[in-house]
């Protein structure tokens, strides 16, 4: 599943680079606002924070909510307490755009995160010039050269990598490149099955200093509890607040300490 959503975005990058050359979209990342520090905004504190994520639909899933006004939900976000905005931009599985990052890029005033099938220089230009402040960059999708290089490139243009694994070899592999974001997903991408306790086993591994993310497997603020009390800085949540009541939710996992 990850080859293969990888392989799509990058089929799709190249689509989007026959309409807007790659001297146009850098032009347009160079000429945009300052990126946003994202790691004062997440920077460990007495209580946990949020993520919080406009997501339409997931391979796992399906069709999780409709979404029409992304800007609303991430105000919505911003109002309640999150710290960060993740906006899903892969169109295939997740039906999400550029245009969504955008959207929710003008509403806001707190860091906004591409979320996608990142591999190419191309899409991180494309992510600074629609406004991010964040990529996200999947250890398992990347060889370490490639990992290097893409992280070096977000730093370049300003922005923050959070820098997702999947097992101890791969938060060594993010610890090489100097990440200062590190996120532990509980999402097995190749089988897609769960496993809540990956980032306890995993949180361990990555140093003071260092904010580190859970992903995934997270439906009510027990979990955002289980995962504080792994050691999360930062919970990331999407589907349980697209698909309830996004404030209400949001507000009940903010409570955790």
């Amino acid at each position: 599943m990850l080859s293969s959503l990888t392989a799509g975005a990058a089929e799709d990058a190249a689509a989007r680079l026959e309409l807007v050359p790659f001297d146009e979209v850098e032009r347009r990342a160079l000429a945009a606002p300052p990126a946003l520090d994202a790691l004062a905004f997440l920077a460990p504190a007495e209580r946990v924070k949020i993520i919080a994520e406009v997501k339409r639909s997931s391979p796992s899933r399906g069709a999780l909510a409709a979404i029409s006004d992304p800007a609303a939900l991430a105000s919505t976000y911003q109002s309640a307490g999150a710290s960060t905005v993740s906006v899903l931009t892969e169109g295939r599985k997740f039906k999400g755009t550029l245009e969504d990052l955008e959207l929710v890029r003008d509403a806001v005033s707190i860091p906004v995160l591409r979320k996608d099938f990142i591999t190419l220089d191309y899409q991180v230009f494309e992510a600074r010039a629609a406004g991010a402040d964040l990529v996200l960059l999947i250890v398992a999708a990347l060889d370490q050269a490639q990992l290097a290089h893409l992280q070096e490139l977000i730093q370049s243009l300003g922005m923050t990598a959070l820098v997702e694994t999947h097992s101890a070899d791969e938060v060594e592999r993010a610890l090489d490149v100097g990440a200062s974001l590190i996120g532990v997903n509980a999402r097995n991408l190749s089988t897609f099955e769960l496993d809540r306790d990956l980032f306890g086993t995993l949180a361990d591994r990555i140093p003071a200093g260092i904010v580190r993310v859970a992903e995934s497997a997270v439906k009510t603020a027990a979990d955002v509890s289980h995962y504080r009390s792994s050691g999360a800085d930062v919970v990331l949540v999407g589907e349980a607040l697209v698909t309830g009541d996004p404030a209400r939710t949001l507000e009940e996992f903010l409570g955790v300490s």
